[in-house]
This record gives structure tokens, C-alpha cells and sequence, in this order.
């Protein structure tokens, strides 16, 4: 369960840089690719878990997954990659073009990372 895992880092992340301001979080904004086969549910889930008790509790985590693109070089032919289930876990097959015929390189998919923190400053 690597999604606990991922949550933990993020909420430490967070209440870091609540510390370090000072500031509230209110929403946290994250970024993941379809590739890195990760559960929604099972990472919302372990955020709401983790942020309870600390300073950021109430928080709200807003995921956007990101596909990954097929694209090729030769014909621009572009196309969003199908992922389901874990199917491209540990390794990502090669593709072929349907128009050309040629090797299709792959784009993005791979993300995670946190994109924006909307936050609430604290006065002194």
C-alpha cells in the first residue's frame, strides 16, 4: 500500500510548510500521472486519516490525474494512453503507430507532485 506511504510524505510536506510561514492549509492540489498506478480512493483515504489531530485537519486534497499521451514523431498521430488496473505497473510496453507503422513515443503519465497549496496566513 505505497498510497500511505505517499500520503505520509505529503502531509509532513505540508506540515513543514505550515510551520514555516505560518499558514493554514486549506487545500492541497496534486498531480499524478495514470502511470504510477495509484488509488485515488486508498491516497484520499489515507490523507483524511493522517491530517487528523494536526494542523492541517479540515484540508482538502484535490488529485488530477493525468493521462498519458502516445505520440508520434513521424505523423503526429496523438492519442491518450488506456491504462487500467496495474497493467503497466513495471513495465510500459512499445507501441506502434495505427497510421504509420512507426515506433510511438509516450508523454507524461508519470507525474506526482504537488501543483498549487491554497493556504490561509496566520497573523503574528
Amino acid at each position: 500500500m505505497h498510497e500511505l506511504t505517499i500520503a505520509s510524505q505529503l502531509v509532513n510536506t505540508l506540515l513543514n510548510y505550515e510551520r514555516e510561514k505560518p499558514a493554514r492549509v486549506l487545500e492541497v492540489h496534486v498531480r499524478i500521472g495514470k502511470l504510477r498506478s495509484i488509488s485515488i480512493e486508498q491516497l484520499t483515504y489515507s490523507y483524511n486519516l493522517l491530517i487528523k489531530g494536526t494542523s492541517a485537519a479540515g484540508s482538502k486534497l484535490v488529485i488530477e490525474e493525468i493521462p498519458a499521451k502516445i505520440i508520434c514523431a513521424k505523423c503526429n498521430f496523438t492519442d491518450d494512453l488506456d491504462v487500467k488496473g496495474d497493467s503497466f505497473h513495471f513495465a510500459v510496453p512499445s507501441f506502434t503507430c495505427p497510421s504509420c507503422g512507426t515506433h510511438l513515443n509516450l508523454e507524461g503519465g508519470d507525474e506526482l507532485q504537488i501543483a498549487k497549496i491554497r493556504v490561509r496566513e496566520l497573523n503574528n
